[in-house]
């Protein structure tokens, strides 16, 4: 059965992997059933460590704010130490709010830009020379449909601006580190129910937004952790700077 095991022997570090109920989460499991060995890096390392221990005895928690170089740095230096290197990083950690252009205040617009964002860049930066150690690797971002759309589901235009870069910055890297043998994607999701948004739809909306989908369902965290799935192992081998939509069709472009 070993040869189905698509990351087999992989270390995988998953930021913003805590939540129970999250895409993090998701991912952290479905990639362990496939063999890999996971680091859950999130703000709180009490929750980082209790949600790798619920995976299993073989993963590990770490604190991690991806909004401080200082931190990620020394969150991947303990995981390459604990963990033997890394061959996968999936930049999950992300932060939402729901307010108008008008209403976007210089905090706001800071806090939004600095998880979603900078934290892509920082963390990036500081796993990429473990993975050129490997002769190689896989980066997946998120990213999310709202950035393809400009914004109209929960989060607010600054949300919208910081998953766009999300994807400008991922396909840069891409082009940077394809030499390397270091590939870079990202996901986009519509619509995914997850503790973030749990409640904040009202049955109405809910329904409008139903006639919007082709697939007449939101997603859950398994659709998206399936996706990153195929980004982070060799099926993927010859895909980088590519972007993948799990949205159900909500979004169907050219």
């Amino acid at each position: 059965m070993a040869h189905s095991l698509l990351l087999d022997g992989k270390v995988a570090v998953i930021s913003g992997a805590a939540s129970l109920r999250g895409i993090g989460m998701a991912t952290a499991k479905l990639f362990a059933e496939h063999g890999a060995r996971i680091a859950v890096l999130d703000l709180d390392e009490k929750a980082a460590a209790e949600a790798a221990a619920l995976i299993g005895p073989a993963h590990r928690g770490y604190a991690c704010n991806v909004t401080d170089k200082a931190s990620c740095q020394s969150a991947v230096e303990r995981v390459a130490a604990d963990l033997g290197g890394i061959d996968v990083l999936i930049n999950n950690a992300g932060i939402t709010q729901p307010v108008k252009t008008l209403d976007i205040d210089p905090a706001s617009w800071d806090r939004i830009l600095d998880v979603n964002l900078r934290g892509v860049l920082y963390l990036s930066q500081v796993v990429i020379p473990y993975l050129q150690k490997r002769g190689g690797g896989a980066i997946a971002c998120m990213s999310s449909v709202s950035a393809q759309r400009g914004g109209g589901i929960l989060g607010g235009p600054h949300y919208s601006a910081a998953k766009a870069g999300v994807l400008g910055l991922a396909k840069a890297m891409a082009r940077e580190f394809g030499g390397d043998g270091i590939r870079v994607n990202c996901v986009t999701p519509g619509l995914i129910q997850t503790d973030i948004n749990a409640g904040k739809i009202s049955d109405d909306k809910r329904k409008e937004i139903l006639a919007g989908i082709p697939l007449n369902r939101l997603g859950n965290p398994k659709d998206v952790a399936g996706a990153f799935l195929f980004l982070a192992s060799d099926l993927s081998s010859y895909i980088t700077g590519a972007v993948i939509d799990v949205n159900g069709g909500m979004l169907i472009h050219g």
